[in-house]
């Protein structure tokens, strides 16, 4: 046998013998990188742990989107019942207190002032020859009148100050922590400007009449405010467009 012959005997066996180890060992690389990516002992153990940590995590992602919907649910539910408290108290012309909502303020304050034992000052305010007014321009304009005050009102009072409409054109201030001198003085001087301005869409000026009481500790609401109604009808007869204090 030549050397050619054995070379060519041999050529075969090393090729059949190199391709299915080639084949294996990288067959074998990587099912051992897999292996080893996936778990360390137990392959099949890793998939099943992920998909039940998935699950997991889906559900409490789920249950605290439930529970942000059901806070934002409240919130808008606590929001729509303050302003529907605020409708029901509120007078929608002007958008003073109305009495219930006056009322509450009120009897707040005086639980304070009996606790500290000192009262506060109670003004009852009403226009003069408001019927007169309706009567020549129109309710319209005598709409206009009251949305006025109420303007003038709250841009001189403090943020302390309660402003109620009591009903139709007669109006009840309320000043905490304020002599009856003190209130007095400042309702005279609202009623300069007043009557010094014109009645918006108007060629009109208008006055008030206001009676001025000190609310006790030991007076009710309903006597403070009997008072100071009755304080203003004493400007009514003294000529209108003045304060009377009781």
């Amino acid at each position: 046998m030549t050397e050619q012959d054995v070379m060519n005997r041999n050529d075969p066996q090393i090729v059949h013998s190199s391709r299915p180890a080639s084949r294996r060992l990288h067959r074998r690389s990587a099912l051992s990188a897999l292996t080893s990516c996936m778990s360390g002992s137990n392959p099949l153990a890793r998939p099943t742990m992920v998909v039940s940590s998935l699950a997991k995590s889906v559900v409490q992602e789920a249950g605290m989107f439930e529970l942000l919907a059901a806070e934002l649910r409240i919130a808008e539910l606590e929001k729509a019942l303050v302003e529907a408290r605020d409708v029901a108290c509120t007078d929608p012309l002007t958008g003073a207190l109305n009495r219930r909502g006056f009322e509450k303020a009120c009897q707040r304050e005086l639980a304070r002032a009996r606790r500290r034992g000192y009262g506060f000052a109670l003004a009852h305010i009403d226009l003069d020859d408001f019927k007169h007014l309706n009567d020549t321009l129109g309710h319209q304009a005598g709409d206009k009148a009251l949305v006025h005050l109420v303007a003038l009102l709250h841009n001189s009072i403090r943020p302390s100050d309660v402003l109620c409409r009591f009903g139709g054109e007669e109006f009840v201030l309320m000043l905490p922590d304020t002599t009856l001198e003190d209130a007095a003085a400042a309702l005279s001087r609202f009623l300069g400007e007043f009557s010094a301005q014109t009645i918006p869409g108007t060629n009109s000026a208008m006055t008030f009449s206001a009676g001025v009481v000190f609310q006790e500790v030991d007076e009710s609401f309903e006597a403070a405010i009997q008072r100071a109604d009755a304080a203003t009808y004493a400007a009514k007869r003294a000529g209108k467009n003045c304060v009377i204090t009781r």
